[in-house]
């Protein structure tokens, strides 16, 4: 029996192959460490948060017919995953994220989404067909959606008759793809979730701040952003329409374990946060703590 999802989450569902060494690293380091192999990608993170807090994520992505692939979806399904709108390839292989993390933070990553993104649109046949929705009733709950889409998708998802009821939630997956998210930006319908560097891209910018980001962007034409900036003073900026607001609030000092993430583990959080009925405050404060909780390794991956 497939399940009705309390939340669609589109886009990257790959492993994410993390290396960790507990030392400040720079290019060209050779350090013993520990190496980690373990599902991930921005909509599988948020949906893996999203189902600890007691949550119904539906994933819309792809995921090979290969060995990895199969352990991949058997992985989502047993931590409670709707999978049964995956696209399937036989062709294409499943996607993966490498990264190298040292007691500076991330020193390096690598995102091989390339099966996702080849396979285009397909991946959202269950929001059109009536599996989840279509173009005369269209989805009208939670969308988490991710920057590892297409420009050309996302730029379609952005005028779209599919997404015009949804509450969407946007990230960029990385700085190197925020200005993917150029055509969502105005959306009447969206939040987007961007640290302070992808907050400066989108604007072609730089911000001394989250709160200086997040009023950027607002000015940009976003409805309601969220700018994180690490350990450093996060905000929340909105619209509606008359006057805007940022609220900004510090996250809760930490021992920093682990960086790869964090930021999708934000997202998830604030977006429960909301959909539990909390406001602006007590939701930012929420996901705040929860982003801490896990970059110290208090929270499981």
């Amino acid at each position: 029996m497939i399940m009705t999802p309390d939340i669609l989450c589109i886009g990257s569902v790959l492993w994410d192959i993390i290396g960790r060494a507990p030392v400040h690293m720079r290019p060209g380091s050779d350090v013993p460490g520990r190496i980690t192999r373990l599902p991930g990608g921005v909509a599988m993170n948020i949906a893996m948060t999203l189902a600890r807090f007691g949550m119904r994520p539906a994933l819309l992505s792809t995921v090979g017919r290969d060995p990895e692939g199969e352990e991949l979806v058997a992985n989502a399904s047993r931590m409670g995953l709707i999978c049964d709108h995956l696209y399937r390839s036989d062709d294409l292989p499943t996607d993966r994220y490498m990264a190298v993390e040292g007691a500076n933070g991330l020193v390096a990553a690598v995102a091989d989404a390339h099966s996702l993104e080849a396979v285009g649109d397909k991946i959202l046949r269950p929001l059109a067909d009536g599996r989840l929705g279509s173009a005369a009733a269209p989805w009208a709950g939670l969308v988490a959606l991710d920057g590892n889409l297409t420009e050309a998708l996302l730029s379609e998802i952005a005028g779209s008759p599919l997404f015009a009821r949804a509450d969407l939630r946007i990230a960029p997956a990385s700085p190197g793809k925020a200005e993917r998210l150029l055509p969502l930006l105005p959306h009447p319908r969206a939040t987007l979730y961007v640290n302070l560097e992808e907050a400066g891209l989108l604007c072609q910018c730089r911000f001394a701040s989250a709160a200086e980001a997040a009023e950027g962007l607002v000015a940009r034409g976003a409805r309601r952003v969220l700018v994180t900036d690490g350990g450093h003073t996060a905000a929340d900026g909105a619209t509606d329409g008359a006057t805007d607001s940022v609220l900004i609030q510090a996250p809760p000092a930490v021992l920093v374990t682990r960086v790869t993430g964090a930021g999708d583990t934000f997202m998830a959080a604030h977006l429960q946060a909301e959909r539990r009925g909390l406001d602006r405050a007590a939701a930012l404060a929420a996901a705040l703590e929860t982003a801490a909780r896990y970059v110290s390794g208090e929270i499981a991956t």
